[in-house]
């Protein structure tokens, strides 16, 4: 205790401040020098926690530093920072080589977790992973997936027949990709492009492939379906005017159109909301349809022209009451100040949100229509798509015995068969397509109007 405070020197620059107190003895070393004309210290450590032999070592080491010039104090604090830059730029190197090595389960991860959000809560999405590509790719470094790869998948499904899932599991695929590719740590790993845009399914799929649906409308169900429209339309403009909002509001009539003309054209819905009024004349009753408008995965996409019917002119006639004073057969009136068209998937959606007891919704989706008004024949047949009026379309043609090719070009099916043959022959066959569209315009007719069938069976 007699000590405490008492300071000790040795040669070579050593001083010790001596601490005494009821835990013991213990001495402070540091190390005296003149740097730059100025007399500084620098601490060496405390006895007995430092031996004498350690303290007078790191004294030399440090007087060494000054003799050079450099401020020991700095000198350390030097280290210290480039120590830390070690160990940052060790961590750094192993998280990269970490990020490198992540794979495709793992960006599957991510991006059901945050890039993703199905109406079924991505259940049957992780169902086709699961089965179909996971096992194949998921341990695969997502550096190292190859567009050979998903061709691999895609093979296994479609050699199980399983068309349309294949074509679901390959769009899949993209859009996860996609999404990778627009943020890191994926987008880095994606570098060299994606794999799946590499990867052309369309020498994949069959010549005359189609969505997997068959339904079929009866001429019963057209005219039940034809009774909706105009029944709707009359109990709500009946209804007072204020109670009207308590009437079902009828589907609008620039859709009912779409369907007539789908029917009556064999068109895909999307193509016909795509359509411009240039390319419809209605003097000469023909619609040039441009293969930018074809739905198809194909190459061999071509451009169409529909031959119209009396019944599908008139379709088109009251539709350009409607809309002629726009660039577009359906203009999308919610888009301010944006000449455009209509979302080619609005008709199927009005004409879905309308057959709700086949869906699978828990509740109401926000401003869109939640009834059954459209369901026909009472549900026994099952929901009904804009798409499915074309088919019933080409099976009405071949009821009426019209030639399956002919179909097939009213259809604006591309044909199988050699390649050369389509090169070479250019037959258009424009008065066979036309006589086909005037049978289907007349049975629809005597189906829609009058009471006397055109001929026997179920479109009768």
């Amino acid at each position: 205790m007699a000590d405490n405070g008492r300071n000790l020197r040795e040669d070579g620059g050593i001083v010790g401040r001596v601490r005494s107190g009821l835990r013991g003895t213990s001495v402070s070393f540091r190390f005296e020098y003149k740097l730059n004309g100025a007399k500084q210290d620098y601490a060496l450590g405390t006895w007995p926690k430092k031996s004498l032999a350690d303290i007078r070592a790191e004294r030399d080491r440090v007087r060494v530093v000054v003799t050079e010039g450099i401020d020991p104090g700095a000198a350390k604090k030097a280290a210290r920072i480039e120590q830390q830059r070690a160990i940052e730029a060790t961590i750094a190197q192993a998280e990269a080589e970490r990020k490198s090595r992540l794979t495709v389960q793992d960006l599957f991860d991510d991006w059901i977790a945050d890039g993703v959000a199905r109406k079924d809560g991505n259940k049957e999405l992780k169902r086709l992973f699961s089965k179909d590509v996971l096992p194949d790719i998921g341990r695969t470094e997502l550096s190292a997936l190859s567009d050979k790869q998903i061709l691999t998948i895609l093979r296994k499904m479609l050699a199980r027949g399983v068309v349309r899932q294949m074509v679901v599991a390959f769009d899949d695929i993209t859009q996860m990709l996609h999404w990778g590719e627009q943020r890191q740590p994926w987008r880095g790993l994606l570098s060299d492009g994606n794999p799946a845009n590499l990867v052309d399914i369309e020498k994949l799929l069959p010549v005359e492939y189609e969505e997997e649906r068959d339904r079929v409308l009866s001429a019963e169900e057209l005219r039940e379906l034809a009774a909706i429209f105009e029944s709707t339309v009359e109990a709500y403009d009946s209804a007072p005017a204020g109670t009207k909002y308590q009437a079902v509001r009828p589907l609008k009539r620039e859709s009912e159109l779409a369907i007539w003309i789908c029917l009556g054209t064999l068109c895909r819905i999307g193509e016909l909301l795509m359509a411009e009024w240039k390319d419809i004349d209605l003097d000469s009753s023909t619609w040039f349809v441009p293969r930018a408008n074809v739905k198809g995965r194909r190459k061999q996409k071509q451009d169409h022209i529909v031959f119209l019917s009396e019944f599908t002119r008139r379709q088109f006639l009251e539709l350009q009451k409607l809309t002629g004073e726009s660039k577009w057969l359906f203009p999308a009136r919610n888009k301010a100040g944006e000449d455009t068209h209509v979302c080619p998937k609005s008709v199927s959606k009005q004409i879905g949100d309308r057959q709700t007891r086949f869906k699978k919704r828990t509740k109401p989706l926000a401003k869109r229509r939640h009834d059954d008004t459209l369901v026909l024949a009472n549900g026994e047949n099952g929901e009904w798509t804009p798409h499915d009026m074309r088919r019933t379309g080409a099976t009405m043609m071949q009821q009426l015995r019209i030639p399956m090719d002919i179909i097939d070009r009213c259809q604006n099916h591309v044909l199988a068969g050699s390649k050369v043959r389509r090169h070479y022959l250019h037959y258009d066959y424009r008065d066979e397509k036309t006589e086909a569209w005037q049978k289907l315009g007349q049975q629809l007719e005597h189906i829609l109007v009058c009471t006397k069938p055109h001929l026997e069976g179920p479109f009768s």
